[in-house]
């Protein structure tokens, strides 16, 4: 999403410099071309050399360079957005007040693009009036301000004032900047991680599914402009994309009834959780004790999900389900293909290295009711989930 991006970050003194490295080192991952900019005050909180390493380019600090001039007007100009983190009170209040006494201030001032402040700062200093008033002011001058956290503090106080973190600065600006309209105005449900099916209170009948795969495809539909509905099982994933309406479900029943009420809805809908075929037939009300040499269980079949979305599928609703296979994999991938009344299927295999359950990566097929297969090669899941999410604009192209 950032690729070919141009971002300009501004660093003031303030301890909580350390985490613009990681910044820095995100954004040029995503693909975007990052500059630096630091107050001379800064460079006591974070090295120059490291930034400039990390960015690929040089750090600029002073408005002349030896027989330099630093053309503070083009920098503004260059940039699709200004993000200055951490933002000390004093650079604050110096933004606040039309200040200009470093070249980061007059960078700020000559900026014609949007301009984005991660405040970093004690607690006290934080609620005090004066710093709550100059807020107010960036926003009425149009500029963008990305909450403080509340946790431990560099004074050892504990409250608000902490500079948001690396990954929630870079999900800011690609949800407020940056995010596609290949998909505007179409609505997505995505159901994602295992399903937990109850023996007792504290056993389940489950399975390895991380998520990963499901949060993936549910944020890259989010990243090309649809509005998306995850449906989740139990899981450790987060959601980056602020705008996506998680659903959390623990059963494959509950899973069923919340993919039911957003599938009418749903121009798109992907179905990558591993639900659970076999669920307890009578769990018990309290924990099961170890009393017996064994112990039996009846399981019944659970609704299958993808069959019944399948049968009420309308004209126009594009439905993809995921097949994870151990043996015949194809064979197995185009009868659920064909049974279930899927536009595509995404085969996967436990045989494929790196590929299955709570890995980073993964190596799929997608094949689609027409017969055509797209191969794809071991990448990681956010990768994929491109891939799978090309394929859906080209469907709706």
């Amino acid at each position: 999403m950032l690729q070919g991006k141009k971002i300009l970050i501004g660093i003031s003194a303030s301890i909580a410099a350390y985490k613009t490295i990681l910044l820095v080192r995100l954004l040029v991952k995503e693909g975007a071309e990052v500059k630096v900019l630091m107050t001379p005050a800064s460079k006591d909180f974070v090295s120059p050399l490291v930034l400039s390493t990390l960015s690929k380019n040089r750090v600029m600090m002073d408005m002349t360079d030896g027989n330099e001039w630093s053309n503070h007007v083009m920098l503004g100009r260059w940039a699709d957005v200004f993000v200055i983190a951490p933002l000390s009170c004093n650079t604050l209040a110096k933004m606040a007040n039309g200040l200009c006494d470093n070249l980061l201030m007059a960078v700020y001032l000559s900026a014609t693009c949007p301009v984005v402040v991660a405040p970093a700062m004690d607690e006290d200093m934080w609620h005090h009036p004066a710093t709550q008033n100059n807020l107010t002011k960036l926003q009425q001058y149009g500029n963008k301000i990305i909450p403080v956290n509340s946790g431990e503090l560099a004074s050892g106080l504990y409250g608000d004032g902490r500079m948001a973190e690396p990954g929630d600065i870079l999900a800011y600006l690609q949800e407020h900047f940056f995010r596609g309209a290949e998909l505007a105005g179409k609505h997505a449900l995505v159901t994602a991680g295992p399903t937990y099916e109850a023996i007792d209170p504290v056993r389940f009948v489950g399975n390895h599914s991380s998520g990963k795969m499901g949060f993936a495809i549910a944020e890259e539909l989010y990243n090309r402009g649809a509005a998306v509905t995850l449906v989740t099982g139990p899981t450790q994933q987060t959601t980056i994309g602020k705008g996506i309406k998680v659903v959390s479900v623990q059963s494959a029943a509950e899973m069923f009834d919340a993919a039911q009420a957003a599938f009418a809805g749903a121009d798109i809908t992907v179905m990558a959780a591993a639900v659970a075929d076999y669920s307890p037939a009578a769990p018990a009300g309290e924990k099961i004790k170890k009393n017996g040499a064994t112990l039996d269980l009846t399981l019944n079949k659970t609704k299958d999900i993808l069959r019944h979305l399948g049968s009420s599928k309308k004209q126009g609703q594009l439905l993809i389900g995921f097949a994870l296979e151990t043996e015949q994999e194809k064979a197995n991938a185009l009868t659920k293909l064909q049974s279930k009344n899927l536009d595509a299927i995404v085969l996967n295999s436990l045989r494929d290295k790196g590929a299955g359950f709570g890995v980073d990566t993964n190596q799929v097929t997608i094949i689609a009711k027409d017969g055509t297969e797209k191969n794809i090669a071991l990448k990681s899941k956010k990768e994929i989930a491109k891939d799978i999410v090309s394929f859906i604009t080209e469907y709706h192209a």
